[in-house]
């Protein structure tokens, strides 16, 4: 079993020229500068080629506008470049106010498929919440479950630190609680079963001992995260534009049950098209356009054989 995970950066579908488009990966609502229809076709092309080159069998995404993008995306786009035809899409409405939300695609079908977006800080207990954590819903998109015969699947993403790091940083924390009692509520021992959470956590790197990991309570113990074994340096998968203050966002994080289940098992990160300005084409063994651009986060893999 191959599984990914891949923020897309604003895939949205809008009426452009009388023609549907899907947006390039840029942000058309904060972006003033003027970008053609050319442009966002080859940033989709290959934010395409990235995916079809893992060749996975489930891929968790961020960033989807909504099922019909998803379906536009995987048809027009995805398929073409060799992907999978992943009968199984799954692209829930979330709590992101520009309708980004999680999603999933898969080779296989799944036995269920669960939201909770509508849930609130005190549907979990989180009574000592601020107000407005406590009293609506909890997640800025979704935490997405899909169940498979023989594992679980938590799709996240999680708070962006900012405007407001601080308040960030308490949303993030709130968000990895929930995450925890979601997987508690789900496996009366967790330690004992099989299941992944993984998406874009917005966890920056440096933490201190005054404001520890907000993903704190999904770890201690309770989740192994598989990019922990990668060396020191090479586990970055965002950059900050502009600079080279990197980070690893885009997690995996796997039960202890499956840690030592697949104890070698170690992640790939894929970074072809993350910039504009550089091309690491024949790494990615395809030809890359020197203005196009598939994100701004890279994709992360694992292979774990016979899940």
């Amino acid at each position: 079993m191959r599984i990914a995970t891949f923020n897309l950066q604003n895939l949205r579908l809008r009426k452009r020229q009388d023609q549907l488009v899907l947006d390039g990966a840029v942000d058309h609502d904060l972006d003033d500068r003027p970008r053609s229809i050319e442009q966002d076709i080859l940033d989709r092309e290959l934010t395409a080629k990235v995916i079809a080159g893992v060749q996975a069998d489930i891929v968790a995404l961020q960033e989807v506008f909504d099922e019909i993008t998803l379906d536009f995306f995987c048809d027009r786009f995805l398929v073409p470049a060799g992907a999978p035809d992943y009968p199984t899409r799954i692209c829930l409405p979330g709590n992101d106010g520009r309708g980004l939300d999680v999603a999933v695609l898969a080779t296989i079908k799944p036995l269920s498929v669960k939201s909770h977006a509508h849930l609130t800080g005190a549907d979990f207990g989180l009574d000592e919440l601020p107000d407005d954590l406590r009293d609506h819903p909890l997640f800025r998109r979704d935490c997405l479950q899909v169940d498979f015969e023989t594992f679980t699947l938590f799709v996240c993403h999680f708070k962006a630190p900012y405007p407001d790091a601080e308040k960030a940083y308490l949303i993030r924390q709130a968000e990895a609680q929930a995450v925890r009692k979601i997987v508690e509520a789900r496996f009366p021992e967790p330690e004992k079963a099989r299941w992944i959470i993984l998406g874009d956590f917005n966890e920056p790197e440096m933490t201190t001992v005054d404001q520890p990991s907000a993903l704190a309570q999904l770890r201690q113990g309770f989740a192994v995260g598989l990019l922990d074994r990668m060396k020191p340096g090479s586990d970055w998968t965002f950059e900050v534009p502009d600079t080279h203050v990197r980070s690893r966002p885009d997690r995996i994080l796997v039960s202890p049950k499956l840690a030592m289940e697949y104890s070698e098992a170690m992640p790939q990160i894929v970074r072809t098209g993350m910039s504009r300005s550089l091309s690491d084409t024949t790494e990615a063994g395809y030809a890359v356009q020197s203005n196009s651009h598939a994100s701004d986060h890279a994709l992360v893999y694992v292979v774990l054989p016979g899940l």
